[in-house]
């Protein structure tokens, strides 16, 4: 309490306020601008503004520490173009701060604001804009008097949908020198080997974590927008000449060009550099790793999230929906809660068999699940399970009861009626939740870094390790592989918004 805690809270709620307030005006702007505006690019951003979705937020503060660094592409310019010989010549902001930490952070986690928003702004009433443009009503006024007020409940949950990455995350921050909870967390635990401050601390974050659910179901407790399909028409967007293009340009391409080129531009020029040097030897263990990890728990993720589905769309309980909606609140704990939650009972269970086969048997079973890729995978699935069950759970909501009336009133059993008619009809569901918990398994960091086994590396450990030892070349290509792979939801998403 005297020297630890005051400035882990104070960093923690500083950061989660400022890569709120910062997502929230990135990604409310830009999905006004591509939604009510029509200007040159226009289109394109549409898509282009969801790619910083694909670069967790630890590779882009590792690319960014690469960037800023006194080696890196930027200082090397200033010192080329003015002749400078040393860092003493020049001055240059510090950006190992709480404010570098929430302006890249935040660079990464803005289209979360974004989707939501301009999925708002997309179906909001042609007839209410309408009826503010013949009362003589500017875009801005527009903006700020009718869309953004309607478009509230998505601003709050995209923002809190940042503000959990943002509490998850212990790669950036640290990368940045900032100390919150989850650092101290992991700092008390692994380096001061006390695992009963570390549960303490985790504790004291839950109840953040729980204050931003609260927080977020409050702000959206009575927003509801009612329309009808004829009222809901395509309105006639603005359309932008001269300067006015020129700036909405402009505000779209910023998030774009440093919340995705410059990080990835970066990273390849690193990634080029130790593929001519090293080669891919030294990848090959940390990919099948990755590979094993993030298949197994996405079947195992995506199994029991149907299993949650189906079971709820044929039982209407309120114990089922209680068990449901507990067993799906995992994406909101942060990863090193979820590895202390989920270590306490797993090593108490095993002393509990080693006591038993000791005097029972003469037999030590030791910690035989702790440290093993078993409790990984089991941890991802608890993380993730409510992107798979939600994706499930939609679907199954769009399907009609009478499907499986008729196939059991034909003669087929329970477990036919789920291969041959629920199955197939869910596929495109069962494909794209499986793309998301596979790309999420694979940048988890937090739990991989506090439950994998010895001498265990995945790309995400990977990229960490060689952050702390600063040795970037090694870290961009398996910085790179993760980015690449995270496109691949990405470009569902943005189907989906565009539909």
């Amino acid at each position: 309490m005297r020297t630890v805690l005051p400035g882990a809270i104070l960093n923690t709620f500083l950061l989660l306020g400022g890569v709120g307030v910062v997502t929230a005006v990135l990604g409310v702007s830009t999905a006004w601008l591509v939604t009510v505006c029509r200007f040159p690019g226009q289109t394109a951003f549409s898509v282009l503004l969801l790619l910083p979705l694909a670069l967790p937020t630890y590779v882009s503060a590792f690319a960014y520490l690469e960037f800023l660094g006194f080696g890196g592409p930027l200082q090397s310019v200033i010192r080329d173009f003015f002749g400078f010989k040393s860092v003493k010549e020049y001055w240059f902001p510090d950006y190992r701060t709480l404010s570098g930490a929430i302006l890249v952070m935040s660079l990464v986690l803005y289209p979360y604001v974004y989707l939501a928003t301009r999925a708002s702004f997309a179906m909001q009433s042609k007839s209410i804009l309408d009826a503010s443009r013949t009362l003589g009503t500017t875009p801005w006024k527009m903006f700020w008097k009718v869309g953004l007020p309607l478009a509230r409940p998505a601003v709050v949950v995209g923002v809190a949908l940042a503000m959990f990455e943002t509490a998850n995350d212990i790669g950036a921050v640290e990368f940045f020198g900032v100390k919150t909870l989850m650092t101290t967390v992991y700092d008390v635990w692994l380096n001061r080997s006390s695992l009963t401050t570390a549960t303490q601390i985790a504790c004291l974050f839950l109840i953040v974590v729980l204050y931003l659910l609260w927080l977020e179901n409050h702000a959206r407790r009575k927003q509801r927008q009612f329309e009808s399909n004829s009222k809901a028409a395509p309105y006639e967007p603005f359309q932008l000449r001269g300067s006015k293009a020129a700036l909405a340009f402009l505000v779209c391409f910023f998030p774009v060009l440093f919340g995705f080129l410059v990080p990835v531009l970066v990273l390849l020029d690193g990634g080029f550099a130790y593929i001519s040097s090293e080669g891919f030897e030294t990848l090959i263990k940390p990919i099948q790793n990755t590979l094993f990890l993030s298949i197994s728990a996405t079947i195992t993720t995506v199994g029991i999230g149907f299993l949650f589905a189906y079971v709820g769309y044929g039982i209407s309980s309120p114990i089922v929906a209680t068990v449901r909606r507990l067993a799906t609140l995992g994406y909101a704990i942060p990863g090193v809660i979820l590895a202390i939650g989920l270590l306490i009972p797993i090593t108490a269970f095993e002393n509990s068999i080693d006591r038993l086969m000791r005097d029972w048997f003469n037999v030590k079973t030791g910690l035989f699940l702790s440290g093993t890729a078993f409790t990984l995978i089991l941890a991802y699935s608890l993380r993730f399970l409510s992107i798979s069950y939600g994706v499930m759970d939609s679907s199954f909501k769009r399907m009609s009861p009478n499907f499986g009336h008729a196939a059991r009133s034909l003669g087929r059993s329970e477990a036919q009626t789920v291969w041959h008619i629920y199955l197939p009809l869910l596929r495109p569901a069962l494909i794209t939740g499986s793309i998301i918990v596979f790309v999420d398994c694979m940048k988890e960091l937090p739990a991989t870094l506090l439950l994998r086994p010895f001498n265990f590396d995945t790309l995400a450990t990977r990229v960490y390790d060689s952050a702390s030892l600063e040795v970037f070349e090694a870290g961009a290509l398996p910085a790179l592989a993760i980015v690449l792979v995270g496109l691949l939801p990405v470009i569902l998403l943005s189907k989906q918004s565009e539909r």
